[in-house]
Formats: C-alpha cells, sequence, structure tokens
C-alpha cells in the first residue's frame, strides 16, 4: 500500500510544483482609512475615562441599573446570540483549511437459489484542497474578521443601552424632582391665594385678583398630573431596558440630580477610533470584504485537491483487515470558460470593498462630531444654567420686594403675579437644565467610550 502512495505522489509532485511555481500573487493590501483626522479635540479635562463611565456620576442606584440591564436587556442578549453565530460561522470556515477524512463500514448479503454469500467492507477515505492561491485561506479570514465585527457591535449595543439607562434614569430623577417642586409651588400659589381672597373680603382687592390667582393654581395642579404622567412612562421604559414588564418593576427611588462629573480627557481622535467599538465594527467589515475580494481574485485561477483512500473487502469478517486498496488521486480544475461571471464577482467585490471605505470614513467623521458636539453643547448649557442661577435669585428678589410693596398698597397684583409666574418658571427652566446637562456628559461619555461587556460574555471570552 505505501509502495502505492509513493508512486502516486511521485506522479502528482511536478504537477504541483508548476502549479506553485506559475501561482500569480492575490494578496492585496488593506484598506486605507479615507479621512484625514485632525490633531486634536478643540477641548479636553483631565479625568482619566473609564469604560465603565457611569460611575463617575457617583450615583448607586444608576450603577445598579445598569449592571442589571447589561445583564437582563433583551436585545443585548439577541446580539450576543448573533455573536455566537458568527462565531460558529467562523470556525465552520475555518475547518475548509483542514483535510477531511470519512470512515465508512458496511455488509451486504446476497442469495440466491444455490448459495448465500455475505460480504463486508470497511474503508477511510480524506480529501483536502492544496489552497495554492489562498482563496480558502482569506474566505477564512473574512469570517473571523466579520465575527471580530459582530463582537464589536455587542460592545457598541453595550455602550448604547448603558447610556440609553442613564439618559433615562435622569430624566426620571428630574422630574421627580419637578414633581416636588411643583408641589411646594401649588402651596405657594394657594397660601397666595388665602392672603387675596381675604384682602377681597374687606375689599382691599378686586374680583379679577381672585380669579387670575386661582387660575395660576388650577394650572398648578395641571402641572403636577402631567409630570405624575411623565414620570410613570419613563419608569414603564426604564422597566422595558431592565428586561421587565412595565408596572412589574419598582424602580428605585430618588429625586435628587447627581452633581456633574469633571470633564474626562478626550484625548486624540486617533486613539478615539482604536476605542470605539463601532468605528471597529465597520473597520473589521471593510477588511472582511479585502479578503473576499482576495478570494473572489483567487476563484479565478485552478484549483488543486487531493484525496485518498483506503478500503477492504472479504467475505469473513475476521479475514476483512487482511487485504487492503489504497488509492490517491489528484484533481486539477482549471476554469476556462464561464461567461465573465469570476471576472462579474471580482468587480462586484471591489465595488462592496469601496463602499464600505466610505461608509467607514463617514462613520469616523460622526463620531467626531459628536464629541465636538458634546463639547459645545456642554459648554452652552453650563453658561445658560449660571445665567439661570442669578435670573433665579433676582426672580426670587423681585418677587418678594412687589409681594411687601402689594400689601402696602403701592403696587397693582398683576405686578405681583408675573413675578411669581417668573420666579416658578425660572425654578423649573433651571431643573430641566441640569438634567439636560447631564445627559450631554451622558452622550460625550457615549461618543468617547470603549468596549462594555456583561459578565456572562466576558467569561464566555475568557474560555
Amino acid at each position: 500500500m505505501i509502495e502505492v502512495i509513493n508512486k502516486s505522489c511521485s506522479r502528482l509532485f511536478p504537477i504541483v510544483a508548476i502549479l506553485l511555481l506559475t501561482a500569480c500573487a492575490t494578496h492585496r493590501d488593506t484598506a486605507r482609512e479615507p479621512v484625514v483626522l485632525p490633531a486634536e479635540f478643540t477641548s479636553s479635562g483631565a479625568s482619566v475615562l473609564s469604560d465603565t463611565w457611569w460611575q463617575s456620576f457617583d450615583d448607586d442606584r444608576l450603577n445598579k441599573l445598569v449592571t442589571q440591564a447589561l445583564e437582563d436587556n433583551l436585545s443585548l442578549r439577541a446580539s450576543y446570540q448573533r455573536l455566537l453565530q458568527a462565531r460558529a460561522l467562523a470556525d465552520r470556515q475555518r475547518a475548509g483549511l483542514f483535510p477531511t477524512l470519512d470512515a465508512t463500514a458496511g455488509a451486504e448479503r446476497q442469495e440466491s437459489e444455490n448459495a448465500e454469500t455475505t460480504r463486508f467492507s470497511a474503508g477511510l477515505s480524506a480529501s483536502y484542497e492544496v489552497d495554492l492561491w489562498g482563496r480558502v485561506q482569506s474566505l477564512t479570514e473574512a469570517e473571523s474578521l466579520r465575527a471580530s465585527a459582530t463582537l464589536a457591535d455587542y460592545q457598541a449595543a453595550a455602550v448604547s443601552l448603558s447610556g440609553e439607562i442613564a439618559s433615562t434614569w435622569f430624566q426620571l430623577v428630574e422630574q421627580r424632582a419637578q414633581l416636588e417642586l411643583a408641589q411646594t409651588q401649588l402651596q405657594t400659589n394657594r397660601n397666595v391665594l388665602t392672603v387675596i381672597e381675604s384682602r377681597f373680603a374687606m375689599g382691599q382687592n378686586n374680583s379679577a385678583d381672585v380669579l387670575r390667582q386661582r387660575q395660576l393654581v388650577s394650572a398648578s395642579r395641571e402641572r403636577l398630573s402631567n409630570i405624575e404622567g411623565e414620570a410613570g412612562v419613563l419608569q414603564h421604559q426604564l422597566a422595558v431596558l431592565l428586561g421587565h414588564s412595565p408596572g412589574e418593576y419598582s424602580v428605585p427611588g430618588g429625586d435628587t440630580l447627581p452633581a456633574l462629573p469633571p470633564l474626562p480627557e478626550t484625548g486624540v481622535p486617533a486613539d478615539l477610533i482604536q476605542r470605539r467599538p463601532d468605528l471597529q465594527q465597520a473597520w473589521r467589515v471593510v477588511r472582511a470584504a479585502d479578503q473576499d475580494l482576495a478570494a473572489a481574485i483567487s476563484n479565478r485561477f485552478p484549483r488543486f485537491s487531493i484525496e485518498a483512500s483506503v478500503n477492504s473487502q472479504a467475505s469473513d469478517a475476521g479475514d476483512m483487515f487482511d487485504n487492503w486498496l489504497a488509492t490517491l488521486a489528484g484533481n486539477l480544475l482549471v476554469p476556462l470558460v464561464d461567461g465573465g461571471e469570476r471576472r462579474a464577482e471580482v468587480r462586484r467585490s471591489e465595488a462592496v470593498l469601496e463602499e464600505l471605505v466610505q461608509e467607514y470614513g463617514q462613520a469616523v467623521l460622526v463620531a467626531i462630531r459628536g464629541v465636538e458636539d458634546a463639547l459645545v453643547r456642554e459648554q452652552q448649557q453650563r453658561r445658560r444654567l449660571r445665567s439661570l442661577d442669578a435670573q433665579s435669585q433676582l426672580a426670587d428678589t423681585t418677587y418678594r420686594q412687589l409681594r411687601t410693596q402689594y400689601l402696602n398698597g403701592a403696587v397693582s397684583y398683576i405686578e405681583v403675579l408675573t413675578a411669581l409666574k417668573d420666579k416658578q418658571d425660572l425654578q423649573r427652566t433651571i431643573l430641566t437644565t441640569r438634567q439636560q446637562l447631564l445627559t450631554t456628559r451622558v452622550a460625550l461619555y457615549r461618543a468617547l467610550a470603549g468596549s462594555i461587556e456583561s459578565a456572562t460574555t466576558a467569561e464566555n471570552n475568557e474560555a
């Protein structure tokens, strides 16, 4: 048997050598990044940015919500299953780099008028495609890159989910603070109404002043109802993000917005590209398309495969392994005429690669803009909040002075009412602006964030 294999190999070796000597290079340089990056961002802080950026708000309830969402959110779980599928596809494609070995066994019984015979058979067969032009290797690399891109896509989904949890939580806390403020303002308006009604009873006010204040009290009650409804909607949103049915999950309490953390160090745009998982996902898809193009080019060249088998047959099971028949064959497939199908596939693959390169470049630009937008908005909101605080202090002083003058009969009630409305409007606006400032910081963290993985994913990656 060994002699048969050696003779067959000696005949096939010249063919393989000729093919290797005439091989055309199909390797392509990886596509280059299509945009020119700025040297640095317009501003930066000194605080170190952590992957678990939400912990910088120093809010234990937010930390628990994000941790729970990363484990229980159904969309993130579905994204993780897509990751497992991509890894399985990569493993399946990688199998093409190795020979296949199959075993066969059988028994055949034949009956005739004079005799009855039984034949036993067993054998092994192996096949292997010699990857002369790197086609199989390119396809393997492409699937491996797609699996890596799916991991980055999962990490990007985790970043997006954590940001959505933080933004929704801050909106809920703001609505709770607005609810407490609205209750305080309602009580203030009721107290003022009592004073005006007393003065009206003594003939010191007209009925229009009483009606105006009653209207303000009614508007305060309506505001309470609207805030309660909005808070309920936000609680439902949080429950769904955490993988629970609305109304069946008890959201943590709290009505105090946290202080804004120090501005993080933004680094440079080049580091951002290496850090952000969505950009890594897009770039790995580009590299996978480059490998697909290399495979399409290789597919235009001949393929060479080797097949070997050993078989044994006997009429007695005990004698079956005494005699063996070994074969070794080489198959050469040379594409001659295909109507331009393979050339068209190469052109298509080139166009797909170029499309993905341009999309990647656009994603890079959008990512840089996201950081710059967040920085600009935060600066603007900081200035606005300082201005609102100053206006609120002036409005409070104005209201107190006008109220005193009104009680002394020096000014009309309409001036007091206007001052009271301005003061209360500013109080509500300050709360909303504080929440928007925190949400803008969340947007900045998301724009700068690196990979985030749940405990389950981390364990599987280590395994």
